[in-house]
């Protein structure tokens, strides 16, 4: 067996402490003799809610053997506290001990620099691998039979079972709802995300009317009780009385018969799309990736497709769907919809002058018009958000997750993560707070003038009264806190690790097999550089009169099995996009190395 370059691994320590545990604290000292995946994530990242869906099979596959960590590093304020963080947990079925780590002390010691970000440390504690981004389970697991062999050989492995504890279940009616929609005769009907259900709710959105789907996490089609989901979100009523459901980690879009209660799937293969897969064709063949919320506009289902920052429509009269606006890269970019950059859009609202949407990870609120075109009211980028009203071009939201057209034109955003429903009006151009005090609003649906709002971590619909005048609060401002990297001015070497799986190599049948693209906020940091190419390292040239700013890099690397005798190898792509927050010094470094995956020499 070739000889594997190995570090030893820093502590495990991070002041929110550990969860899942059953009050234990965890040690690396503990773990001795296992396999430790450390899984470094963030609540609000949709990779790292990917990642935690691709790590379920390889955990119960090895489970006397392997140890997933999650440690989870947080980008907003609100993802730093801890209730918050035991909420997401729950909500994402994770079984696994989770370190809180608010002030991202394990992260630093890893030096980590994106989410998702996995770890491998072997029986004797040292680091053997490093992945960052989505795709790499295949490449893990490959690793980890590796481990079991070489160190059941030196008797350094030990079985048995790992320190997970579950939590006690909470007897609530709903648990973490997503989405909610008004049905015909006045109930309401809401996605229960973690028990992967429906439930219609009578008008007084209490009473449980009827309960849709099985409960248990799957994919299958049938009628009300043998249906199955996986975490669904957004609903949309269409005109001849059925329901669209964004069928969230399934990667598909269902139907639900509000009459019969039968359910069967309209679009998606239950596969998560990824880059070189068809992004428009038969609805059934076509692989999704996350839809978090519909919408019926302009005689189409819209999908706000935050797996991969796009916007998709559903088309019911041809059965296709297609890519409607949208790159794949992950930012805050207005124009045509060919040309927008989307971050994780998870809510949608429609009016027939707009379809506005909540696009979370830029903490924005945007629209599109008929033409297609894309605008932003309120937002400026990945790295800028908090709680401020007033004028749009200067307001802040945090994270939000819904949007809801309101009867004067003006817009209501479930702004999530501050806790809050706020309000923006397109004929003043300013925004205000309707109300605070709710906790992790998720969606919110209008019912006889007043407003409903989805109150997700309050696992409850809280009925509102639309008020004449806004509630007013301090006003608070953040950015990232992630610290910046110290980098020299002018030449920077910028070296993207990519070391293809053992037993794969770079497939390069078709072309390249690798893809870089650097750009920088603000743009002036970067006088050379910037754009698209085919190899993983480039030199870029920063300008000295722009003392800080943040580098962002996506990589993509396609590596197939390597055997000639293999007239099909199975093909794998890995991805990830960073942004790197960087100040410019003398003394700063030279080189700036993102591991893809493998070791940095």
């Amino acid at each position: 067996m070739a000889k594997r370059v190995r570090v030893r691994a820093p502590e495990l320590l991070g002041k929110g402490g550990w969860i899942n545990t059953g009050g234990r604290e965890l040690g690396l000292a503990d773990l001795r003799g296992r396999i430790v995946i450390v899984d470094f994530w963030t609540f609000c990242c949709v990779n790292c809610l990917h990642v935690l869906d691709e790590l379920r099979e390889l955990e119960e596959k090895h489970r006397d053997t392997v140890v997933v960590i999650g440690v989870h590093s947080p980008k907003f304020v609100h993802e730093a506290e801890h209730r918050a963080v035991v909420d997401a947990v729950e909500r994402y079925g994770v079984e696994h001990p989770v370190l809180d780590d608010p002030e991202l002390a394990t992260w630093k010691q890893y030096a980590v620099r994106a989410w998702p970000t996995l770890v491998v440390i072997d029986p004797e504690g040292y680091v053997v691998a490093q992945h960052a981004g989505e795709g790499h389970v295949h490449a893990i697991e490959r690793l980890v039979g590796e481990l079991e062999e070489e160190h059941a050989a030196k008797g350094t492995l030990r079985r048995g079972d790992g320190p997970y504890v579950a939590p006690e279940p909470e007897p609530t009616v709903l648990r973490f709802p997503g989405k909610a929609v008004v049905l015909p005769g006045g109930t309401f009907l809401v996605s229960d995300t973690t028990r992967h259900q429906l439930v219609e709710l009578a008008g007084d959105g209490e009473s449980v009317v009827r309960r849709i789907g099985s409960g248990a996490r799957g994919f299958a089609d049938g009628d009300a009780s043998t249906a199955a989901f996986n975490e669904p979100q957004g609903l949309a009523l269409l005109d001849d009385g059925s329901v669209v459901v964004a069928d969230t980690v399934n990667h598909a879009l269902r139907r639900l018969d509000l009459a019969t209660g039968a359910v069967t799937t309209l679009a998606g293969t239950g596969r998560q799309w990824w880059q070189g897969s068809p992004a428009s064709g038969p609805a059934r063949e076509v692989d999704l990736s996350s839809p978090w919320d519909v919408a019926w506009w302009q005689g189409r289902v819209w999908i706000a497709m935050a797996g991969v920052h796009q916007l998709w429509a559903y088309d019911p009269q041809d059965g296709t769907v297609a890519v409607a606006a949208g790159t794949t890269n992950e930012g805050l970019v207005d124009g045509p919809g060919a040309e927008a950059w989307f971050a994780q859009p998870s809510g949608l609202a429609a009016t027939p002058e707009r379809l506005w949407l909540a696009d979370s990870e830029t903490s924005a609120l945007r629209w599109v018009e008929p033409d297609g075109s894309v605008h932003t009211a309120v937002g400026t980028g990945l790295f800028d958000f908090g709680h401020r009203d007033g004028a749009a071009e200067q307001a802040l939201l945090q994270h939000p997750l819904g949007v809801t057209a309101l009867p004067d034109g003006s817009v209501a955003v479930a702004d999530t993560y501050n806790h809050a429903l706020r309000r923006y009006d397109p004929a003043t151009g300013e925004v205000t707070t309707l109300a605070t005090d709710l906790r992790e609003p998720s969606d919110a649906v209008l019912v006889d003038g007043d407003i409903v709002v989805v109150e997700s971590a309050r696992h409850r619909l809280t009925r509102l009264r639309l008020p004449e005048e806004a509630v007013r609060v301090p006003e608070v401002a953040h950015r990232t806190r992630r610290e910046a990297t110290e980098v020299a001015p002018g030449r920077l070497r910028l070296d993207v690790v990519f070391q293809a799986p053992a037993g794969q190599k770079l497939d390069d049948r078709y072309g390249p097999s690798t893809r870089l693209l650097v750009s920088a906020t603000p743009p002036e940091l970067l006088r050379g550089g910037e754009g698209a190419g085919t190899d993983l390292s480039r030199t870029l040239e920063l300008d000295p009169a722009v003392p800080e700013g943040v580098l962002h890099v996506s990589a993509v690397a396609a590596s197939c099995d390597d055997d000639p005798a293999t007239e099909y190898p199975a093909c794998h792509v890995h991805q990830q996009d960073w942004g790197v927050p960087v100040r410019l010094t003398e003394a700063g470094a030279g080189r700036l190395s993102l591991v893809l995956a493998g070791m940095d020499a």
